[in-house]
């Protein structure tokens, strides 16, 4: 039954959290006149949050879960957390309990206003002050990699319209850039200040390799957003100018052998057949890069991300 909205859950061992969390939902949402779900995307949990959830469902025909085969990531609950719904506003919150479900009324208020996706900003965190200034740090050079000005583009507590949700082709760890994957692809994007709670339940898995992670698929949404339908302009342009740079010192040393001078033992000669060699290699990349493109294409994403759920029940089902 198609919805007017979900709430998409990502979670990982978050059995003690995730109760109190819907409960607040439940409240949050009722008020507002909405046939609406919550779905639960159970990433490879080791504490029984799959079987907490099958016991919360038999009261709440709202509640529904998906579990994952094993821990993929968050990028990959996500995915697999979107492309099973069909509901015109989708919602995700992280299932630790930090952010506040009271705030969802004020995040559909900037999607009537006619944004497509609107963020959370946690702007008063309530998290050690190393995490702060990592992130802190992270979105500064975010908001300059992509020119999308955000204070804090990695929140989880983002509410979307359905078509711009299911448009984001999220893996990896794309999580961390779903505003600049959406304004890529031609979505407005917004964010609001919303309340931040301390972790009362469970452990944190923040870690400055993820930070480090995430400056690697920096680079990676920025090209992406730039040539993903297009690598031979960029590797192209670069090769054509490797490889006429080269041409012409080989030009040059050519006509230098023609009048007479020895250049066998010349470092510009090896710079020059180099640089063609290496030209050459980048335009061959390119063309395997657009081959790849076009491949790619004709592959359905959303068989790639079935293929990871275990086993499921949709809210409602019996």
């Amino acid at each position: 039954m198609k919805t007017d909205l979900t709430v998409v859950i990502p979670a990982l061992n978050e059995r003690e959290a995730l109760p109190d969390l819907i409960q607040e939902i439940n409240q949050a949402v009722e008020p507002l006149d909405l046939e609406w779900q919550i779905l639960v995307v159970d990433d490879g949990s080791t504490d029984r949050t799959y079987e907490m959830l099958e016991e919360m469902a038999a009261s709440d025909e709202r509640v529904g879960a998906i579990r994952l085969r094993r821990n993929f990531g968050k990028s990959a609950a996500l995915a697999v957390g979107l492309a099973a719904t069909d509901a015109d506003v989708v919602i995700t919150i992280d299932g630790d309990g930090q952010d506040d479900p009271a705030d969802i009324p004020l995040l559909l208020e900037q999607l009537d206003q006619g944004f497509d996706l609107v963020s959370g900003w946690k702007r008063d965190r309530q998290d050690p002050a190393s995490r702060r200034l990592a992130s802190k740090a992270f979105n500064w050079f975010t908001a300059r990699a992509t020119g999308i000005r955000m204070h804090d583009m990695n929140c989880g507590f983002k509410a979307y319209r359905g078509e711009c949700a299911r448009s984001i082709d999220v893996y990896g760890e794309m999580h961390r850039f779903m505003p600049a994957l959406a304004e890529q692809q031609g979505w407005s994007t917004t964010e609001v200040p919303v309340n931040h709670r301390a972790r009362t339940h469970g452990k944190s898995r923040f870690g400055l390799e993820r930070y480090m992670r995430g400056a690697l698929d920096l680079l990676t949404v920025v090209f992406v957003g730039r040539y993903q339908y297009r690598p031979l302009h960029f590797f192209g342009w670069l090769g054509s100018g490797l490889t006429l740079i080269g041409l012409l010192i080989c030009l040059y040393l050519t006509i230098l052998k023609i009048g007479g001078s020895a250049i066998g033992e010349r470092p510009l000669l090896f710079l020059g057949v180099l640089l063609i060699v290496v030209g050459v290699q980048l335009l061959t990349l390119g063309l395997l890069g657009q081959m790849l493109v076009l491949a790619r294409r004709e592959i359905s994403a959303n068989q790639i991300e079935a293929g990871r759920i275990e086993r499921q029940f949709r809210p409602g089902s019996e």
